[in-house]
């Protein structure tokens, strides 16, 4: 099956001078209905705090079309966010002590702040989130999320760009992904076996008063609501599009290697949750930058082998030429180093000026064009 892809990217918006957060979501998502038409639910959206803004790519089918769409839902929200007086900054978490930091005017927002409390003013994090077409096979889509399970930490890893919390460095490479697990629905279920277990098991959390309603489902992956899609959100916003890209297309060829696992009679990996946190908790301290938990073997391995354990698994399952370039985007990002290298390295370069960070991180997250390898930024 030729599946669709979709990615959604959380996104801060700063003072282009201090790089200090500035509650400017509201009126950057006014400047952009106002100048495109485009009406919220699109391609760039409110969300949960006045300093962040999300962004949202159409359905694409190849690793062509995905790129240029999310160059086009970037454009749009540095547009809107310039407009507005700001800098967009693609970072998981903030840099600078949260100061400016406003919960979005919304109800329901108001809701979760009164029944979670810290944890709520605390999620100020910015992740992707990636859906990936199953179709209306409840069954098929549960089976996959099953056996996604043990693949999850290596995304966290690979896309680790969120060192800095509170004003200084927390010795993790992603450290939204532990923030964010704070949330009582947040996490890696156990596997739910078919389509009435994962309804009985959400529905038990939203009993429970773990989640308002089931959009505070804030699962590692789930059942997105209202779209044949399986929902990986372990991933931090990634600096470089082209990070985000590799993150897709191994997330597609995860779900395509989860079905054909099925199809062949292969069973659920028997791998224990507390271990699965480990791994989980690792991913997110070292990023690529340190031994990883084995995603088959549960042992610690190098991130190389990690990422090539991972190829391997989706190889047979990537789209023509998917796999080539696979192969060449983790060696770059292996070489690279991940978003949280280059956050580190910024802070190394200014002696710890941490707005100097920022102002790095605004201009790399301006970057919407490599050599032969994605088109032009747009002019819209």
């Amino acid at each position: 099956m030729d599946r669709s892809v979709g990615i959604e990217e959380e996104l801060l918006l700063v003072d282009p001078a201090s790089g200090a957060l500035v509650p400017a979501g509201g009126r950057a998502l006014r400047r952009h209905v106002a100048r495109t038409g485009d009406v919220e639910g699109s391609d760039v959206t409110k969300e949960l705090f006045l300093p962040m803004i999300e962004t949202g790519t159409d359905p694409c089918h190849t690793r062509a079309e995905l790129l240029a769409d999310l160059v086009r839902v970037r454009g749009l929200a540095l547009r809107a966010a310039e407009e507005a007086g700001a800098a967009l900054v693609a970072s998981g978490t903030p840099v600078i002590e949260r100061a400016g930091r406003r919960m979005t005017p919304d109800e329901r927002y108001r809701r979760m702040e009164a029944e979670y409390g810290r944890i709520a003013r605390d999620a100020l994090t910015c992740g992707t989130h990636v859906h990936v077409e199953v179709g209306d096979d409840f069954d098929l889509a549960v089976a996959v999320l099953d056996r996604l399970r043990p693949w999850l930490p290596v995304l966290v890893a690979l896309a680790a760009n969120s060192p800095f919390w509170g004003g200084g460095d927390t010795g993790h490479a992603s450290f939204r992904s532990q923030v964010w697990r704070r949330w009582p629905t947040a996490g890696q279920a156990e596997p739910y076996g078919d389509a009435a277990g994962y309804r009985a098991a959400t529905q038990a959390l939203l009993d429970a008063g773990a989640g308002l309603d089931p959009g505070m489902l804030y699962l590692d992956a789930r059942l997105a609501a209202g779209l044949p899609t399986v929902e990986i959100r372990v991933a931090d916003v990634c600096l470089d599009l082209r990070d985000t890209l590799t993150v897709a297309v191994l997330c597609r060829g995860l779900v395509d290697a989860a079905v054909a696992d099925l199809h062949a009679g292969r069973p659920v990996p028997d791998v224990r949750s507390d271990l699965l946190h480990a791994a989980h908790w690792r991913a997110g301290r070292y990023g690529l930058g340190g031994e990883l938990v084995h995603p088959v073997t549960g042992r610690l391995a190098s991130a190389r082998d990690v990422l090539g354990a991972t190829l391997d698994r989706v190889r047979d399952h990537l789209a023509p030429g998917d796999a080539d370039w696979l192969r060449s985007s983790l060696d770059r990002v292996l070489a690279d180093g991940t978003g949280a290298d280059a956050q580190r390295a910024a802070a190394a370069s200014a002696s710890g000026d941490l707005s100097a960070v920022v102002r790095v991180l605004a201009e790399r997250t301006r970057v919407l064009s490599w050599p032969t390898e994605a088109p032009a930024a747009p002019s819209a």
